[in-house]
């Protein structure tokens, strides 16, 4: 954008700010209080307080921007991954103490049954695709398919939770076709798993998308091997400026998980820490 050297130092500075609530004994984010020290007691499942409408295990991964970064801290990939995998397997238990009552969104989470993911609730709702930076991006293709065939449906309730300004209904849209923004902030899409066999957009520029997930079906979930425009295609990220410029994007779908795909740095999308 052509800014001065100074201020893109100050606000690059300031991008950094998240681990200044991240405790390294817990590996995930916490209050602190008036005086720099960390609220205590801690609770994971604590609702409310230092967090608004949600707990640690929800805003723990708001690091959309520096996702490498959140990973280091946490020591590491396979460290990393091991505490997403308990965001959906810890109990769906709740502290409601701050608010005093019970609020809708920790229901919805409950009725989920996905641990303490909570979907109905937007801060949580780009988790599944943090798999996508830390080498197990057949984790985010499982997760992806799980919450659109179980916590969509096309009826009065088909919604699991808030919609929100269209977040819930454009988290489906964008899944659905096999992509997501996290960093909406960067020009890239995560992947995920697309839910239909072809799907095809027209662009404003009259340009076209065109996706073809060959084999796909409930249970053919994961991306055995991609191309786009007909070159192979590793990464787990896709650039905005080849979808506008039109694109034909050709997933192969298998039942198994291809856990050699997708596995190197550069598959990896944007991170702040990597520049």
């Amino acid at each position: 954008m052509g800014r001065p050297e100074a201020e893109l130092q100050k606000w690059a500075s300031r991008a950094k700010n998240w681990r200044n609530v991240f405790d390294s004994s817990t590996n995930l984010m916490r209050g602190r209080n008036d005086d720099g020290t960390f609220q205590s007691p801690f609770s994971p499942y604590k609702w409310g307080d230092a967090f608004t409408e949600g707990n640690s295990w929800h805003y723990t991964w708001s690091v959309f921007h520096d996702v490498q970064g959140l990973i280091d801290e946490m020591g590491g990939e396979e460290k990393f991954c091991r505490m997403l995998d308990s965001v959906f397997v810890v109990p769906p238990v709740y502290d409601d103490s701050y608010y005093g009552f019970r609020i809708h969104e920790i229901t919805e989470m409950q009725v989920a049954h996905m641990g303490n993911y909570a979907h109905g609730n937007q801060p949580a709702q780009h988790v599944i695709y943090l798999y996508d930076y830390a080498r197990q991006p057949w984790k985010a293709q499982h997760w992806a398919r799980e919450v659109m065939d179980r916590l969509y449906s096309a009826t009065p309730d088909g919604y699991c939770g808030d919609e929100d300004n269209g977040q819930t209904s454009a988290w489906y849209v964008f899944s659905a076709l096999g992509f997501y923004p996290v960093c909406p902030g960067s020009d890239e899409y995560a992947i995920g798993s697309p839910l239909f066999p072809k799907a095809e957009i027209t662009l404003e520029n009259g340009r076209k998308i065109v996706i073809d997930a060959k084999g796909n079906s409930p249970e053919n979930r994961y991306i055995s091997s991609m191309k786009i425009n007909g070159k192979d295609w590793t990464h787990n990220w896709l650039k905005y400026g080849d979808l506008t410029s039109g694109a034909r994007i050709v997933f192969n779908m298998s039942p198994d998980p291809n856990t050699a795909r997708g596995t190197s740095d550069e598959d990896k999308p944007y991170s702040l820490t990597t520049e």
